[in-house]
Protein backbone atom coordinates (compact mmCIF):
# COMPACT_ATOMS: atom_id res chain seq x y z
CA UNK A 1 0.00 0.00 0.00
CA UNK A 2 2.63 2.62 0.93
CA UNK A 3 4.45 1.52 -1.90
CA UNK A 4 1.26 2.33 -4.44
CA UNK A 5 0.72 5.94 -2.59
CA UNK A 6 4.94 6.69 -3.45
CA UNK A 7 4.18 5.63 -6.77
CA UNK A 8 1.02 7.47 -7.29
CA UNK A 9 2.64 10.72 -5.33
CA UNK A 10 5.50 11.03 -7.54
CA UNK A 11 3.48 10.07 -10.66
CA UNK A 12 1.43 13.65 -9.73
CA UNK A 13 4.56 15.34 -8.78
CA UNK A 14 6.47 14.56 -12.54
CA UNK A 15 2.87 15.56 -14.10
CA UNK A 16 2.93 18.77 -12.42
CA UNK A 17 6.65 19.73 -13.26
CA UNK A 18 6.01 18.43 -16.98
CA UNK A 19 2.87 20.81 -17.04
CA UNK A 20 4.87 23.76 -16.16
CA UNK A 21 7.21 23.30 -18.71
CA UNK A 22 4.54 22.91 -21.57
CA UNK A 23 3.91 26.00 -23.98
CA UNK A 24 0.97 28.24 -23.00
CA UNK A 25 1.70 27.16 -18.92
CA UNK A 26 2.11 30.60 -16.85
CA UNK A 27 5.13 31.31 -15.96
CA UNK A 28 5.98 32.30 -12.74
CA UNK A 29 5.88 35.50 -12.06
CA UNK A 30 9.27 37.64 -10.76
CA UNK A 31 8.89 38.98 -7.20
CA UNK A 32 6.38 41.30 -6.86
CA UNK A 33 8.14 44.22 -5.41
CA UNK A 34 11.54 46.09 -6.74
CA UNK A 35 14.84 44.97 -5.65
CA UNK A 36 16.59 48.36 -5.98
CA UNK A 37 15.25 51.57 -4.68
CA UNK A 38 17.70 54.76 -5.28
CA UNK A 39 16.22 57.97 -3.43
CA UNK A 40 17.01 60.96 -3.29
CA UNK A 41 15.21 64.95 -2.29
CA UNK A 42 15.34 67.59 0.08
CA UNK A 43 15.65 67.07 3.95
CA UNK A 44 14.43 69.81 6.83
CA UNK A 45 15.89 69.14 10.00
CA UNK A 46 15.54 70.49 13.63
CA UNK A 47 18.22 70.00 15.76
CA UNK A 48 20.42 71.26 19.20
CA UNK A 49 23.77 69.98 17.85
CA UNK A 50 25.52 72.14 20.91
CA UNK A 51 23.65 71.33 23.26
CA UNK A 52 22.42 74.59 23.81
CA UNK A 53 18.41 74.48 24.49
CA UNK A 54 17.57 76.07 21.13
CA UNK A 55 16.65 74.05 17.98
CA UNK A 56 18.13 75.30 14.63
CA UNK A 57 16.35 74.83 10.96
CA UNK A 58 18.89 73.67 9.27
CA UNK A 59 18.66 73.22 5.02
CA UNK A 60 19.44 69.70 3.20
CA UNK A 61 19.99 66.49 1.35
CA UNK A 62 18.97 63.18 2.37
CA UNK A 63 20.37 60.21 -0.76
CA UNK A 64 19.85 56.33 -0.23
CA UNK A 65 20.27 53.18 -1.68
CA UNK A 66 17.97 50.07 -0.78
CA UNK A 67 18.07 46.35 -1.58
CA UNK A 68 15.17 44.04 -0.83
CA UNK A 69 15.46 41.15 0.05
CA UNK A 70 11.76 39.91 0.51
CA UNK A 71 8.56 41.87 0.21
CA UNK A 72 8.78 43.13 3.65
CA UNK A 73 12.43 43.68 4.44
CA UNK A 74 14.85 45.92 2.54
CA UNK A 75 18.67 46.95 3.28
CA UNK A 76 19.57 50.52 3.11
CA UNK A 77 22.72 52.42 3.07
CA UNK A 78 21.98 56.42 3.24
CA UNK A 79 23.83 59.59 3.29
CA UNK A 80 22.66 63.04 4.21
CA UNK A 81 23.75 66.45 4.95
CA UNK A 82 22.19 69.70 6.95
CA UNK A 83 23.36 73.41 6.57
CA UNK A 84 22.65 76.89 8.57
CA UNK A 85 22.76 78.82 11.40
CA UNK A 86 22.70 77.52 15.03
CA UNK A 87 21.79 80.67 17.56
CA UNK A 88 23.49 79.99 20.92
CA UNK A 89 22.62 81.77 24.19
CA UNK A 90 25.53 83.63 25.83
CA UNK A 91 24.80 81.54 28.60
CA UNK A 92 26.03 78.57 27.05
CA UNK A 93 28.82 78.58 24.84
CA UNK A 94 30.05 75.29 24.86
CA UNK A 95 31.82 74.01 23.38
CA UNK A 96 33.06 77.57 22.35
CA UNK A 97 34.63 79.80 24.74
CA UNK A 98 32.86 81.33 27.59
CA UNK A 99 31.64 84.17 27.79
CA UNK A 100 33.45 86.58 28.19
CA UNK A 101 35.76 87.52 26.51
CA UNK A 102 34.27 85.25 23.46
CA UNK A 103 30.71 86.94 23.85
CA UNK A 104 30.19 89.23 20.53
CA UNK A 105 28.85 92.95 22.27
CA UNK A 106 25.50 93.63 22.54
CA UNK A 107 23.44 90.63 21.58
CA UNK A 108 22.07 87.55 23.48
CA UNK A 109 22.99 84.95 21.29
CA UNK A 110 25.73 84.31 18.89
CA UNK A 111 25.41 82.60 15.72
CA UNK A 112 27.85 79.43 14.49
CA UNK A 113 27.79 78.09 11.00
CA UNK A 114 26.59 74.34 11.38
CA UNK A 115 27.18 71.97 9.41
CA UNK A 116 26.25 68.22 10.18
CA UNK A 117 27.39 64.83 8.10
CA UNK A 118 25.50 61.64 8.55
CA UNK A 119 26.73 57.98 6.56
CA UNK A 120 24.21 55.03 7.97
CA UNK A 121 23.41 51.49 6.85
CA UNK A 122 20.33 50.09 8.21
CA UNK A 123 16.96 47.79 7.51
CA UNK A 124 13.67 49.10 5.97
CA UNK A 125 10.35 47.37 7.15
CA UNK A 126 7.34 48.10 4.12
CA UNK A 127 4.01 47.27 3.80
CA UNK A 128 3.29 46.34 0.73
CA UNK A 129 -0.66 46.21 0.33
CA UNK A 130 -1.81 48.61 -1.69
CA UNK A 131 -0.34 50.12 -5.34
CA UNK A 132 -0.04 53.33 -4.71
CA UNK A 133 0.83 53.72 -1.27
CA UNK A 134 3.52 51.81 0.88
CA UNK A 135 4.15 52.44 3.87
CA UNK A 136 7.54 51.68 5.88
CA UNK A 137 9.71 51.95 9.11
CA UNK A 138 13.06 52.34 8.96
CA UNK A 139 16.06 52.01 11.85
CA UNK A 140 19.75 52.67 10.86
CA UNK A 141 22.93 53.50 12.82
CA UNK A 142 26.40 54.80 11.77
CA UNK A 143 28.51 58.00 12.13
CA UNK A 144 27.73 61.37 12.39
CA UNK A 145 29.67 64.32 12.29
CA UNK A 146 28.97 67.82 13.10
CA UNK A 147 31.25 71.24 12.85
CA UNK A 148 30.30 74.62 14.15
CA UNK A 149 32.43 77.88 13.04
CA UNK A 150 31.72 80.64 14.82
CA UNK A 151 33.56 84.63 15.45
CA UNK A 152 34.21 86.04 18.71
CA UNK A 153 33.98 90.10 19.60
CA UNK A 154 37.38 90.62 18.04
CA UNK A 155 36.62 88.86 15.09
CA UNK A 156 38.60 85.84 16.08
CA UNK A 157 37.44 82.69 14.44
CA UNK A 158 36.89 79.57 16.19
CA UNK A 159 35.85 76.57 14.71
CA UNK A 160 34.88 73.53 16.92
CA UNK A 161 33.88 69.46 14.96
CA UNK A 162 32.38 66.61 17.04
CA UNK A 163 31.66 63.49 15.88
CA UNK A 164 30.54 59.76 16.66
CA UNK A 165 27.42 57.33 16.99
CA UNK A 166 24.52 57.88 14.91
CA UNK A 167 21.56 56.38 15.13
CA UNK A 168 18.16 56.74 13.31
CA UNK A 169 14.29 55.70 13.54
CA UNK A 170 11.34 56.92 11.83
CA UNK A 171 9.26 55.97 8.89
CA UNK A 172 7.45 57.74 5.97
CA UNK A 173 5.73 56.36 3.03
CA UNK A 174 5.83 56.12 -0.79
CA UNK A 175 3.20 57.10 -3.65
CA UNK A 176 3.91 55.41 -7.02
CA UNK A 177 3.60 57.48 -9.80
CA UNK A 178 4.50 55.05 -12.20
CA UNK A 179 5.86 51.53 -12.40
CA UNK A 180 9.99 52.94 -11.91
CA UNK A 181 8.57 56.48 -10.48
CA UNK A 182 7.33 57.17 -6.93
CA UNK A 183 7.39 60.03 -4.31
CA UNK A 184 8.84 59.47 -0.90
CA UNK A 185 7.46 61.31 2.54
CA UNK A 186 9.22 61.08 5.63
CA UNK A 187 10.01 61.83 8.82
CA UNK A 188 12.77 60.41 11.47
CA UNK A 189 14.56 61.19 15.00
CA UNK A 190 17.71 61.55 14.40
CA UNK A 191 20.27 61.42 17.96
CA UNK A 192 23.90 62.55 17.16
CA UNK A 193 26.58 62.28 19.64
CA UNK A 194 29.16 64.84 19.35
CA UNK A 195 31.71 66.85 21.61
CA UNK A 196 31.03 63.81 24.02
CA UNK A 197 26.94 64.58 24.52
CA UNK A 198 23.97 63.35 22.99
CA UNK A 199 21.61 65.60 20.81
CA UNK A 200 17.95 64.60 20.09
CA UNK A 201 16.92 66.17 15.98
CA UNK A 202 14.31 65.41 13.98
CA UNK A 203 14.33 65.27 10.69
CA UNK A 204 11.51 65.87 7.48
CA UNK A 205 12.28 64.55 3.85
CA UNK A 206 10.77 64.68 0.31
CA UNK A 207 12.30 63.32 -2.90
CA UNK A 208 11.90 61.15 -5.39
CA UNK A 209 12.21 56.69 -6.00
CA UNK A 210 13.48 54.67 -8.57
CA UNK A 211 12.77 51.64 -8.83
CA UNK A 212 14.12 48.79 -11.07
CA UNK A 213 11.19 46.50 -12.67
CA UNK A 214 11.18 43.21 -12.81
CA UNK A 215 10.73 42.16 -16.83
CA UNK A 216 8.10 39.30 -17.25
CA UNK A 217 9.45 36.21 -19.52
CA UNK A 218 8.19 35.76 -22.73
CA UNK A 219 6.34 32.43 -22.79
CA UNK A 220 6.96 30.07 -26.06
CA UNK A 221 3.69 31.33 -27.85
CA UNK A 222 4.55 34.65 -27.81
CA UNK A 223 8.00 34.12 -29.22
CA UNK A 224 5.95 31.50 -32.25
CA UNK A 225 2.99 33.81 -33.36
CA UNK A 226 2.55 35.24 -36.23
CA UNK A 227 2.16 39.00 -36.43
CA UNK A 228 -1.09 40.21 -36.38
Amino acid sequence: MRKTLGLVAAVVALSAMSWAQLPGANPQSGPQFPRVELYGGYSYGLTDLFNSGRRAGLNGWNASLGLNAAKWLGFVAEGSGYYGTSKIPLGAPAPFPTCPPFCPAGVDTFNVNTKLYNYMFGAQVPYRKWDRLTPFGEALFGHSGIRGEAHSSDGTLFARVGSGLGLMGGGGVDYTIGPRLALRFKADYLQTRGFKLKQDNVRFSIGIVLRSVHKKRRALEDETAPAP
